[in-house]
């Protein structure tokens, strides 16, 4: 089985941060219209906050050792006005890291390090990203799904509710 580490990202592997988060662009770019800078890069303008404010946690993923991907969370509702729910921000595993378990145990590590209440924000074009959610919540709480849809910027989403407590449980890889 492979060793999976998510690290907490210090200030100076920002740069890292922000090319992992160049390659999650250019993925998420087919579900949602994201243009390129003249720079030709993508701007992930909160990027900085991560390391600025005290409500936002960044991480980068190894698999034995090697860059595997990120997660971005933040603690506030993107969707209602609770502070206290966990947000994850951005969730990104690297395209030859997925289908192997990988991005479940990342979550679920992630949801066991900061226990409370989570939302779990997905397009609804993004039928893929549903799926795996929906997969990683119920293997990680036994129980089934809370999701419900709602419009922002003029998009259709899907958030998933659920309850995460710390310590061990187990896994679905």
């Amino acid at each position: 089985m492979a060793k999976i580490e998510v690290i907490p990202a210090a200030p100076e592997q920002e740069p890292i941060v922000a090319n992992l988060l160049e390659l999650y662009a250019h993925d998420f770019s087919e579900f949602h219209r994201l243009e390129l800078g003249d720079d030709g890069r993508f701007e992930y303008r909160d990027l900085p906050l991560y390391w600025r404010e005290t409500k936002r946690y960044p991480f980068l993923v190894r698999v034995d050792s090697r860059l595997a991907g990120l997660v971005l969370v933040k603690k506030g509702s993107e969707v209602s006005v609770d502070e206290s729910v966990w947000d994850m921000a951005e969730f990104f595993i690297v395209r030859g890291y997925r289908r192997r378990g990988i991005g479940i145990r990342v979550a679920h590590e992630v949801w066991r390090r900061l226990p409370g209440s989570w939302e779990i924000r997905v397009m609804q074009a993004n039928h893929p990203a549903q799926l795996f959610w929906e997969h990683a919540i119920k293997t990680f709480t036994g129980c089934a799904v809370q999701s419900s849809t709602f419009k922002k910027s003029g998009r259709d989403w899907r958030i998933f509710s659920f309850e995460s407590a710390p310590g061990p449980r187990p896994s679905a890889a």
